[in-house]
């Protein structure tokens, strides 16, 4: 991966603001960053390469999510209630 490469982070949240305006679910749009860098990783990055690929692409989704944001959205606590621990 070169640095040149990093370009398809900025396609990738563009592409999933897309897909957002579109009526997608806030709690999909991690999954569809990380299906669109996996493909740019397998199908641009590393074409002779899938393993390379799917690691450039999975560090491309990751990136293009957020990270801690996306661990977030997708999965929540619930509130804890003060009243079933008494």
């Amino acid at each position: 991966m070169e640095v040149s490469d990093i370009v398809l982070i900025p396609v990738i949240i563009g592409l999933t603001e897309i897909l957002k305006m579109n009526g997608l679910p806030k709690k999909l749009i991690p999954i569809f960053s990380l299906l669109l860098g996996i493909g740019g990783g397998i199908f641009y990055l590393f074409p002779h390469d899938w393993k390379s690929g799917i690691l450039g692409g999975l560090i491309m989704g990751l990136s293009a999510s957020g990270l801690y944001s996306s661990g977030k959205t997708i999965v929540r606590k619930p509130p804890c209630d003060e009243e079933d621990e008494k």
